[in-house]
């Protein structure tokens, strides 16, 4: 019910701002900057995860290479390869997460929580694709009886398994961090300057 009510105030938010010349959400509310700054730590716990699986691979594919042949040296070449990429990534998203200022904007707050849910989300459908060209590579290396192809393939089955789990755990935790948004808009009232809002929070 509590769901239902905050999707009812926000609809109703949004009809009055398109339809009225008031200036409704355009005041900052104080109380945003921590809902914003949880977002950012989440970002921030996330990177550590992403940069830690990656120093991990990086240290066990440089040595596993090293003292391997075959598929087994392949499997952990692309496991290197791959997660020098991934510490590089999650080496930005981090500095990019203790730079950005929780701000107190309601609309920039809306804007970049549903951002990282889309992104999120994307990168969800590139890790079902990492494992679907992983399964074809797999399968292509042991029709052709190439080792190389076959570790690689397992590589990134593995890595894409890995991001997979990685992006539904944080888009999980940042949903329900949404949700976690008071009710938009509590009393609505008509006044001499026009229509004013009580934000509730």
């Amino acid at each position: 019910m509590k769901n239902s009510n905050t999707l009812t105030y926000f609809t109703l938010a949004l009809i009055l701002v398109f339809f009225f010349p008031t200036e409704i959400f355009a005041q900052n509310i104080p109380q945003l900057q921590d809902f914003n700054q949880t977002r950012l730590d989440y970002n921030q716990k996330g990177m550590v995860i992403l940069g830690s699986w990656a120093v991990g691979n990086i240290v066990w594919g440089g040595i596993g290479a090293s003292q391997s042949t075959g598929q087994t040296k392949a499997f952990h070449q692309m496991n290197l390869y791959w997660n020098s990429v991934n510490l590089v990534i999650a080496g930005f998203g981090y500095w990019q997460a203790t730079k950005e200022t929780p701000g107190t904007d309601f609309w920039a707050t809306m804007e970049a929580q549903q951002g990282i849910e889309k992104v999120l989300l994307f990168n969800g459908a590139l890790d079902l694709a990492y494992i679907a060209g992983g399964l074809y590579m797999k399968e292509r290396g042991l029709r052709k009886g190439n080792d190389r192809l076959i570790g690689f393939g397992k590589s990134i089955i593995l890595q894409g398994a890995f991001l997979m789990v990685f992006d539904g755990v944080m888009y999980g935790f940042h949903q329900t961090h949404a949700k976690e948004l008071p009710e938009l808009v509590q009393n609505i009232s008509l006044g001499p300057t026009g229509f004013s809002v009580r934000i509730a929070l």
